[in-house]
Order: C-alpha cells, then sequence, then structure tokens
C-alpha cells in the first residue's frame, strides 16, 4: 500500500492536495516479483471459486489490460495457461480504463450469438511499471490491481440490458504511453525521454471527461426507457472523484447511489469497474433485481457503458 504520506516523500505534493483533487488517499502496488498476469490469476481464482466452477469449463478469457505482461504472448494466453483452461480460447483488448466495458460488450455478444457460452472477463492492470515517479501529476493517480466476472447465460429479463461503446482518436493525446510499440520502439532515446511513462494532460481529460460521461449515461438511460431514479447504483470507473461527483450531479443522483473505491485504490484503469464491482456484490450492497448502470472512459480516447439488471 502507498498513502499520501509516503507520496510526500517522494515527489513535492501533499495528502491535502492530493485528496482534494483526486480523492485518493492510498493505492496499491504490486511486488517487484508480480505482474499483470500473477494479479489477474488471483482475481479469477476468485471468481472461479465465487462461481462453484473449474477453469476447464471456460470457453473464452478476455483481459482488459493496458499493462500487459508482454506484447507477445498476449496476457490473456499467459493467463490460460496458469489457471490450465485448456478449452479455452483467449485474447487481450487495450481500451484503457474503458477495457472492461468493451471486454464486456464484447463477451455479451459471443454468450447472445451463441459462439460461447461462459467467458471469463479480467480487468488487470500493473500501472506502477509505467508511472513516473518524479511526476506529480500522474504519480498520485495510478494503482495496482486486478478483478473478474465469469460470464454466462441467463433465463429471465436480469442480466446485460445493453452496452454502449464509443471512441474518438482525435484527441488521442489527453492520455498516452508513447514508447514501446513499433512507432517508439525502446532506444536510449525514448528511455531518456521517458516516452514509456503514462502521460496525461490533466485538465482537459477533466473537461472532456464530464461532458462525454453525462452525454453516454443519458444515451444509456434513454435507449432502456429509464429515468436516473430508476438506477439502483451508478458504477463509474474510478478515475477521479470530482468526475464522478460532477457526473451524479448532472443526473440529479445522490451520492449514496454511486459506488466509490477510489479513496482506497486510485485509478486502476481497467481493473477499477471490475473491483468496485466485486466489493459491492460481496458486500450485499447490489441485490437481485438492482439496476446498476457502469461507464468509463479512458485512454484513446475510450467510452462506454453498461446497463445490468443484477
Amino acid at each position: 500500500m502507498l498513502t499520501n504520506f509516503d507520496l510526500e516523500k517522494i515527489v513535492s505534493t501533499t495528502d491535502e492536495w492530493i485528496t482534494g483533487r483526486t480523492g485518493i488517499k492510498e493505492r496499491r502496488i504490486a511486488g517487484e516479483d508480480q505482474s499483470t498476469s500473477d494479479l489477474a490469476l488471483e482475481a479469477s481464482v476468485n471468481a472461479l471459486k465465487y462461481a462453484g466452477l473449474k477453469a476447464r469449463e471456460l470457453d473464452l478469457i478476455i483481459v482488459a489490460t493496458m499493462s500487459a505482461d508482454t506484447l507477445l504472448p498476449s496476457t490473456a494466453c499467459i493467463l490460460q495457461h496458469r489457471l490450465d483452461a485448456k478449452k479455452a480460447a483467449a485474447f487481450d483488448i487495450n481500451a484503457a480504463c474503458s477495457g472492461f466495458i468493451y471486454g464486456l460488450s464484447v463477451a455479451n455478444s459471443f454468450i447472445r450469438s451463441g459462439q460461447y457460452k461462459r467467458i471469463l472477463l479480467v480487468g488487470a492492470e500493473t500501472l506502477s511499471r509505467f508511472t513516473d515517479w518524479e511526476d506529480r501529476n500522474t504519480c498520485v493517480i495510478f494503482g495496482d490491481g486486478a478483478g473478474a466476472a465469469i460470464l454466462e447465460a441467463t433465463a429471465g429479463e436480469n442480466g446485460i440490458l445493453s452496452t454502449h461503446l464509443h471512441a474518438d482518436g482525435s484527441l488521442g493525446d489527453l492520455l498516452s504511453l508513447p514508447g514501446g510499440g513499433s512507432r517508439y520502439p525502446a532506444t536510449k532515446e525514448t528511455v531518456g525521454k521517458k516516452m514509456h511513462y503514462i502521460k496525461m494532460k490533466g485538465n482537459e481529460t477533466f473537461k472532456v471527461a464530464v461532458k462525454i460521461l453525462e452525454n453516454l449515461v443519458t444515451e444509456t438511460l434513454k435507449q432502456n426507457n429509464l429515468k436516473p431514479s430508476q438506477l439502483s447504483f451508478l458504477l463509474p470507473h474510478q478515475a477521479n472523484l470530482r468526475i464522478i461527483q460532477a457526473t451524479a450531479n448532472r443526473l440529479g443522483l445522490s451520492m449514496d447511489k454511486v459506488i466509490i473505491n477510489i479513496d482506497r485504490y486510485g485509478n486502476t484503469s481497467a481493473a477499477s469497474i471490475p473491483i468496485a464491482l466485486d466489493e459491492a456484490v460481496r458486500s450485499g450492497r447490489i441485490r437481485k433485481d438492482d439496476y446498476l448502470l457502469l461507464e468509463a472512459f479512458g485512454g484513446g480516447l475510450t467510452w462506454g457503458s453498461a446497463l445490468i439488471r443484477w
């Protein structure tokens, strides 16, 4: 665990500054011997145990991540091997912080088509490996973590009611990680320029995110003929408490209807929604027939939502 007070010893910042601007008090950092697949494995084992299933019963594994173990093989393939889920196909999705929502939409489509019956969807990140610990604008935000869910068809009116995916590549420079790909492969020059760390234009991203999320939630509710008051919970990507509060305020939602854990984990990108969902389900906060609206935005830019009747 890395607290704001720990960060005060690393960069020029204060607990008050971090909390006031982000809502974050602490975040988890993976051990030196841990990678994204290690966190994904633990979350997957927990999900399988909770569901009463064996890995051999899985048909497909999707890992949403922007911090893969390696470019090749995919983290999903590494996870498939470690789970011994020999029957399952496997692939990664990189939609940054929107990754779990994108994965949810893909998995939902596969199940509805009948191609796969049981899918393991994981959101997992070790963003600390791509964080510039001298940049106080980014190092205070991100944390490591993983969450997992198992999807399968169900009878009746419960389940995923709709998903909505969007992207705007023209805004890609607001949140990026320039180095490490084919355009800027690792060299002494790219490493020296810190191109292998996350770059973010915070103020611009904040303004865009608030507008995007308001429109996204409105779109989702309209398609399902629901009013904000009919939602049991809004479960947002845990990016910034002020963004979450602004979205809830514009929708007229009280904060007791918003699931928040950013204070304890920071921004864990694709892992934030499944971690928050897991905690809310296991604690009994989410109950049968509740309407849940999941929403996220991330680098790309990408954004998406899912409406679920639990």
